[in-house]
């Protein structure tokens, strides 16, 4: 059936059509478990059906630490079918995040995987439960259950409820918390509307059909895997195929094995398996398309991904709180406008620039990005204060710097937080991190603002090289004086080995600066 009829449809509603229409289709695999859209409809019957006997309804919260992989898939649509509202967690975090989201969500049930990547999540999860005064319900995937649930076991339910009744405009299917880069994070509510829509619009935009293979190498508990990922997956009647963990090698070895042939990820993960040492040898000729998103892209990168790769990438933005996508290139844009710009609105999305007042400004101008339409977030859960002041007049204020042209691209040009006023002149760090990644020997780099006592800020240069090269801080500087006014000439350059990144694989540039301006290194 068409795309558009699933618009008005619940996130199950879209699972149960394609299950009733093509069961027996593989629907996805992780390693070696496969899953048909028969088998993944049972399993998501099965855990509602056991959530719902100890007391989840409509409206509660279920909160889910694990990674890729089938549990995280039956869980989400589990959640869909009972009308309990999803709240996936970074596989990353800690006691500190951990008690603060679990706490404020007010889960009243978590499933966990027992433990992952040499951590104990149960003992973790044992040490916080006294102070979790909701939570009621612990169920583990995995083989050490101490007192929690089974998750196998309860997929071995066989009384169903019926389905729960929803109201897609209305209902929160998730609760997804920002980054956190700066402050305490905030629970962004989507609705199933926003999730299946914004599927939707990202299928129609990359002529997503049921023959396509998707690779699932971005984490499925973050807004990137949630949407784009799986939904635009599902909505669309194809296979998904996900990487527990990612890794250069292993995202090649599983593209040319499943024969994918839409490759979503951040800038890095590309950059990582374009420079990979056996790129070469692995067979990507499947490759169709992808979005890259997340962090801003280098022309050469986009150049890279479009001939050696095979993949007619697009370049999508968006946030947590925007379901995620509002705006995406298109496959006739030039690789400068795929590097340059994030593309133009999605059908259904209206974007404008504003000022310090919110009044719009004129083309070309820098202000911040608002956006409006069907993708745009209930609210902040819990955080009227601050719903109030991301939703406005219809409108939501991003926080990002952008332009906007007048064939309707828009250009980001930074955060808020992280724009660099030095001696009272406004240094936009993408400017200047664009002319790096042009620099042969560099892979990745972040410019962010130091404190300054006279100037107020001075610019700081953090730079990763390839692989088996060297430069110097003369070198880097040289390359950029003559090529912008000098006082966005960094005034230090910082060579770094890794930089600290978000769950969606952004640099943390907040974070560094702060710990730089104590003397850390990276």
């Amino acid at each position: 059936m068409p795309l558009d009829d699933y618009r008005d449809q619940s996130i199950w509603q879209v699972l149960e059509r394609h299950a009733d229409t093509q069961g027996t289709r593989e629907a996805f695999a992780c390693g070696e478990r496969r899953l048909t859209y028969d088998d993944l409809r049972h399993s998501a019957v099965a855990l509602s059906a056991a959530l719902h006997a100890r007391g989840i309804g409509v409206g509660d919260k279920v909160a889910a630490i694990l990674p890729n992989g089938a549990e995280f898939l039956i869980s989400y649509f589990a959640c869909a079918r009972l009308g309990a509202i999803y709240v996936p967690l970074n596989t990353r975090y800690r006691q500190h995040e951990l008690a603060f989201m679990l706490d404020d969500c007010q889960a009243r049930a978590l499933i966990t995987v027992a433990s992952y990547a040499d951590f104990d999540y149960l003992a973790l999860i044992a040490t916080l439960r006294p102070s979790l005064t909701l939570l009621e319900h612990v169920i583990a995937v995995g083989d050490h259950f101490a007192e929690a649930e089974s998750f196998a076991a309860l997929l071995e339910t066989a009384d169903a409820t019926p389905p729960a009744l929803i109201a897609p405009q209305d209902d929160v299917f998730t609760i997804l918390y920002t980054s956190g880069t700066t402050g305490m994070p905030k629970g962004a509510m989507l609705t199933h509307a926003n999730v299946v829509g914004n599927a939707i619009a990202m299928a129609e935009a990359l002529g997503w059909t049921a023959a396509d293979v998707l690779l699932v190498a971005v984490p499925m508990f973050h807004v990137f895997g949630m949407t784009p990922s799986i939904m635009s997956a599902i909505v669309s009647g194809s296979r998904m195929v996900a990487l527990e963990t990612y890794s250069p090698e292993a995202a090649l070895r599983a593209i040319e094995r499943e024969r994918v042939t839409i490759h979503h990820g951040v800038p890095t993960m590309f950059i990582l398996e374009l420079n990979h040492p056996n790129f070469a040898a692995y067979d990507l000729s499947s490759l169709r398309t992808g979005i890259i998103a997340a962090a801003p892209c280098p022309v050469e990168v986009v150049r890279r991904i479009r001939t050696e790769m095979g993949c007619n990438i697009c370049v999508a933005y968006g946030l947590t709180e925007t379901s995620p996508c509002l705006t995406i290139t298109r496959f006739d844009d030039s690789d400068e406008v795929r590097s340059t710009t994030v593309g133009r609105a999605l059908p259904g999305i209206d974007i404008r620039i504003v000022n310090d007042l919110r009044r719009p400004v004129a083309y070309g101008i820098v202000g911040e990005l608002a956006a409006r339409g069907y993708a745009v977030m209930q609210g902040y859960y819990r955080r009227p204060e601050a719903t109030a002041a991301a939703l406005a007049d219809g409108w939501f204020y991003s926080g990002d710097l952008a332009t906007l042209d007048q064939q309707g691209y828009v250009r980001i040009v930074g955060r808020k937080k992280e724009m660099i006023v030095r001696g009272g002149f406004k240094i936009y760090p993408r400017e200047i991190e664009e002319l790096y990644y042009a620099h042969p020997k560099v892979q990745e780099v972040a410019i962010v603002g130091l404190p300054d006592p006279v100037l107020g800020e001075r610019s700081c240069a953090c730079i990763k090289l390839r692989d088996g090269q060297e430069a110097t801080a003369d070198e880097m500087l040289e390359h950029v004086r003559g090529q912008v006014a000098d006082y966005k000439v960094p005034d230090r350059i910082v060579f770094v080995a890794s930089f600290p990144t978000t769950a969606s694989g952004k640099i943390r540039k907040v974070y560094m600066a702060e710990q730089l301006a104590t003397g850390a290194t990276f």
